[in-house]
């Protein structure tokens, strides 16, 4: 498993420091990208201390600096190897108060994102019959959640995407997977007020919030060498908050 390259987005958010510091401690190179946030970028660096983790500048709505970007990846390191697409966002207000730039920015970011990553990394992955690509869903992605038919409808064709791609590479040594996680204890959920959270802590199974650790290890499983006959799944790590077959 080691000498994989992995490329993150949303490297430098809650979830994605941590799936980077996993993949860099099982062997990989891995770099992050997201947009260049000051000091989100220092506590990013302070995290990945002394491991191979690189930070590179990307917005993932631009499909054209997605594809320079993926290019000279590909050219320094010479592969492309494991993408994880966990950029995210939310703009949480209900349809009859939604406008279209609150639809479009979290579209933007949550879905288009994953295909401009993908378009520019699955060709070369397929010329060199490996790939790992692992898209960070939602289990609100699966349930639906009120205030968030943008975010919701996102999460949800991330995995329909997911299983598409999944069946186009199969063949080709690539496989496709998602994961839907829970409510976890990442800074986005921290910052809600302390009785709504409360409430949703109530309504897991397990009775806590994630962590991301947990949603990095498996992501670390999925992208294993030797996890080539899994493609096209959602794997729920929500704390049994959502539990279907």
């Amino acid at each position: 498993m080691t000498g994989r390259v992995a490329i993150v987005s949303g490297g430098i958010g809650g979830l994605g420091t941590a799936i980077c510091v996993a993949l860099a401690r099982c062997g990989r190179r891995v770099i992050a990208v997201d947009l260049d946030r000051g000091d989100a970028v220092d506590t990013f660096r302070d995290a990945a201390a002394g491991l191979d983790i690189d930070f590179r500048p990307l917005d993932v709505t631009d499909f054209g600096a997605c594809g320079a970007s993926m290019r000279a990846i590909e050219s320094e390191f010479g592969s492309l190897d494991i993408l994880v697409n966990a950029a995210g966002i939310t703009r949480d207000v209900t349809l009859r108060k939604m406008d279209k730039l609150q639809w479009d920015a979290v579209m933007g970011v949550n879905l288009d994102g994953v295909f401009n990553l993908c378009r520019h990394a699955v060709d070369g992955m397929i010329s060199r019959g490996f790939g790992r690509i692992v898209n960070i869903s939602s289990v609100n992605g699966q349930t639906g959640q009120f205030g968030q038919t943008n975010y919701s409808a996102s999460k949800a064709g991330m995995h329909g995407f997911t299983m598409a791609l999944a069946r186009e590479v199969a063949r080709k040594g690539v496989t496709v997977n998602s994961i839907s996680p829970g409510y976890c204890a990442t800074p986005m959920v921290m910052a809600m007020a302390d009785d709504v959270r409360a409430a949703i802590v109530q309504s897991v199974p397990v009775g806590r919030l994630g962590t991301a650790e947990e949603i990095a290890r498996t992501v670390e499983f999925l992208t294993a060498d030797d996890a080539g006959f899994i493609t096209g799944a959602n794997i729920p790590v929500n704390g049994g908050l959502f539990m279907s077959f």
